[in-house]
């Protein structure tokens, strides 16, 4: 196995995809790395995994990145795969039909399924049209429903395309519906759109694999033959058409058989969950606990093979809290310690979020963030000569403070004894305290890099007329985007406001001066936002604009202060109580 470690910079966008596309070729590295150089030269794309098996013949890649980029590096895949790997002269162990097999879209982040299954379309009509491939969309992507299962697209595989092609039962989803010189070389690819594939397996307090497999077998979607009399060891049951009659098991979108691991000395559960929105990791974790209860037999922990989504572990965060009445409105790096401890991820060996989830692994970490600075450390960059942290971003700080100390009185709240009734209403506040806060987080680099725009504006060259043309025009656009940015600042502070008002009134009284030191972290927020606002607008040219902005900006400024004076009298009201 090869992983790839280009410094290609995925920044952390609101959408975000994978593509698993597979090559008939998994023994010629020559072959396999011309290919994967396709992915490298695609900007905004960066390359995960590179899965080469010689007797398969086959190679698993995989690279992520924003729907655009990732498409046009799939399509450049496919398109170098047919113009290296012949399919008549292809042979391995694994079913194929294409020089590129199969190559399906994934949501990983910020994106609907609806949404992946209209690029897999645009994508298997340009690879048609341009390449003059035969195309099967398979999955979520079908056209045809029979069409959903892989295995009914690769019917006979390569060796029965010839006959297949020019039927009207085998008409492709897109390309020539015809065999010819060209398609005898690149055969058919599938192209699909399907949910999250999550290769788990639970580790279980025995070595027999007889018990792992019946533990399998309870929860898999496919389940377990009938037997004659219900009995063990009679013969499996048949219904008219000769098929075996099976008996589901209880989690839908997954397959799982038992195994034996010499290496580990215990048997496992070995599962696929082909639908992790259908079966959530931490669902399956909890039903094969249960099953395995039931035989007498303890899962001791678990361990997933390949990347995850973050996703799945924040989910299984927020599951698990929830099912101990505990607030949800921790930090992110809380919920992972959550889900690795509840489901027992390192029971093995060490488990680090930052190798196994696919945003962590696309961060960029060339840059400097303020937001990763030490308290000492973000005091010291303040006050040293550069221009920039400065106001705008420490305002955004300020913001996130309140924000923080509104959000830490609910959870304090949701725990406190006695009002384990209302560990809910506190968790739904904390939750939105910490949105609150990161954004604000975000705007704190985001006020700086603002800033660095203007400057980098300012020294376009100034020569031509052209040249100042086009400078003064990025100087207004860069201008008002570092007006935007604080603007959004004392929007963000301000709802915190919200936070703060409710953990005064309902929260522990105990806390209730955290709460009001939040209101003033929130009023210096959105008077400190401001005055970047007035100062950024005053080189705006954009009158309209300028006017709109300065208004809205110094209304919510009167509101922030009318409520901080407000809030404060609460505070001392339920203090001298």
């Amino acid at each position: 196995m090869r992983s790839s470690c280009n410094s290609t910079f995925i920044p952390m966008s609101k959408q975000l995809i994978e593509c698993v596309p597979n090559i008939s070729e998994g023994r010629d590295m020559n072959i396999i790395n011309q290919v994967t150089a396709e992915i490298e030269r695609v900007e905004g794309v960066k390359l995960l995994d590179v899965d080469p098996g010689a007797t398969t013949n086959r190679t698993v890649i995989t690279f992520v990145g924003e729907p655009e980029p990732v498409c046009e590096a799939a399509f450049r895949v496919v398109r170098k795969a047919a113009e290296l790997i012949d399919m008549s002269a292809h042979h391995g162990a694994h079913p194929r039909q294409g020089a590129t097999d199969v190559c399906p879209l994934v949501p990983v982040a910020g994106i609907s399924m609806e949404e992946v299954v209209r690029l897999a379309h645009q994508l298997a009509k340009r690879i048609g049209d341009e390449l003059q491939i035969p195309i099967f969309c398979y999955e979520e992507a079908a056209l045809l429903p029979e069409r959903r299962n892989l295995a009914y697209c690769r019917t006979g595989e390569y060796e029965s395309l010839s006959a297949r092609l020019g039927t009207d039962q085998w008409k492709p989803d897109f390309g020539p519906n015809v065999w010819n010189e060209h398609v005898a070389r690149t055969g058919a690819t599938q192209v699909g759109a399907r949910d999250f594939l999550v290769a788990i397996n639970y580790n279980l307090n025995t070595t027999s694999t007889r018990r792992a497999n019946a533990i399998a077998f309870d929860v898999r979607e496919k389940g377990r033959p009938q037997r004659e009399g219900g009995k063990p060891n009679g013969k499996p049951m048949k219904d008219a058409e000769g098929n075996t009659i099976m008996i589901p098991g209880t989690l839908k979108g997954t397959k799982a058989i038992g195994w034996y691991i010499e290496d580990y000395g215990i048997a496992q559960v070995s599962m696929n969950i082909t639908s992790i929105n259908v079966a959530p990791v931490h669902k399956c974790f909890d039903e094969v606990c249960a099953k395995a209860a039931a035989r007498g037999i303890r899962v001791t922990g678990c361990e997933i093979v390949g990347l995850i989504p973050k996703k799945v572990l924040v989910d299984a965060g927020n599951y698990y809290l929830a099912k101990q009445q505990r607030s949800l409105g921790v930090s992110e790096d809380e919920l992972m310690k959550i889900a690795i401890k509840s489901m027992g991820l390192d029971d093995l060996k060490p488990f680090n979020p930052r190798e196994k989830v696919i945003e962590y692994l696309i961060e960029d970490h060339s840059q400097k963030k303020l937001v990763d600075l030490t308290c000492t450390g973000f005091a010291d960059e303040t006050a040293s000569e550069s221009p920039a942290p400065g106001g705008g971003s420490v305002s955004a700080y300020l913001g996130a403070l309140g924000a923080s100390l509104a959000t830490m009185v609910a959870n304090l709240s949701s725990h406190k004894a006695g009002w384990d009734d209302r560990w809910e209403f506190f968790s739904d506040w904390a939750v939105k305290g910490q949105a609150i806060k990161n954004e604000l987080l975000h705007l704190v680099d985001e006020d700086t890099n603002a800033f660095n725009r203007i400057m980098n504006a300012f020294s376009l060259p100034k020569k031509t007329d052209e040249e100042k043309a086009a400078r003064s025009a990025a100087i207004q656009d860069a201008t008002r985007y570092a007006t935007e940015v604080p603007f959004r600042t004392m929007q963000v502070a301000f709802s915190a406001y919200d936070i703060v008002r409710a953990m005064i009134e309902e929260g522990n009284p105990n806390s209730v001066t955290d709460a009001g030191v939040g209101a003033l972290c929130v009023r210096s927020a959105v008077m400190g936002a401001h005055l970047n606002v007035k100062i950024n607008a005053s080189s705006l040219k954009d009158e309209q604009f300028k006017a709109d902005i300065l208004s809205r900006a110094a209304d919510l400024e009167r509101q922030a202060l009318a409520i901080e004076s407000e809030l404060l009298s609460m505070v001392n009201a339920k203090i001298d109580a």
